[in-house]
């Protein structure tokens, strides 16, 4: 496990300047959502995503780095009763187990290596629901500074192939940059039936 970045990131979930929020992508599209089945939030922080996911009743499961992030995410769910299992996990030393589950919902997140087993974990016809940063931002404060960890134009598509994409959405600056989605990129795709 990556001791530097988890201490870091605990330090932040210590600091309470992380919300609780949920991805766009997956409030926007949540009509697509199965109405049973198992989902999974990686990467979850303070786990918004996963708590819409298990408050919608699907089988949820968060991972992340910071045990202080998943020790607040069980807090939380505890408090809302609702059914969810929380656990700390690296997933670059310990990936994912192919078809584990029907949705898969990343946020805030890249990590390119990891893309072959996030594809593999979903089951024929499971969905992803997809949203970080890109690369050439309105807002120049707004995500990681180290651009390895920012979406190059259209990249999320290639990343993603052969699933079907459903909804994809990344304006860059097209426009009136002061209205519609900006500085990150959003996807929702199916993997493809036998």
């Amino acid at each position: 496990m990556n001791e530097a970045e988890q201490t870091r990131w605990d330090a932040r979930y210590r600091n309470g300047d992380l919300p609780r929020g949920v991805a766009r992508v997956l409030e926007d599209n949540q009509h697509l959502l199965p109405a049973a089945g198992a989902a999974l939030e990686i990467a979850c922080g303070r786990g918004g995503n996963a708590l819409f996911l298990a408050a919608r009743g699907l089988e949820t499961t968060a991972l992340d780095l910071s045990p202080v992030a998943i020790a607040d995410l069980e807090t939380e769910a505890r408090a809302r009763h609702l059914p969810l299992t929380a656990r700390v996990c690296d997933l670059l030393a310990e990936p994912l187990p192919p078809a584990c589950c029907q949705v898969l919902v990343v946020s805030r997140f890249l990590e390119r290596a990891l893309f072959p087993a996030l594809l593999a974990a979903l089951t024929p016809g499971g969905l992803l629901f997809y949203q970080t940063f890109v690369a050439d931002p309105v807002h120049a404060d707004r995500g990681p500074r180290n651009p390895v960890h920012r979406l190059e134009p259209n990249e999320l598509l290639t990343l993603c192939r052969p699933f079907r994409i459903l909804v994809y959405r990344e304006e860059g600056r097209v426009g009136d940059p002061s209205r519609g989605f900006r500085d990150e990129a959003q996807l929702v795709a199916r993997k493809p039936l036998p």
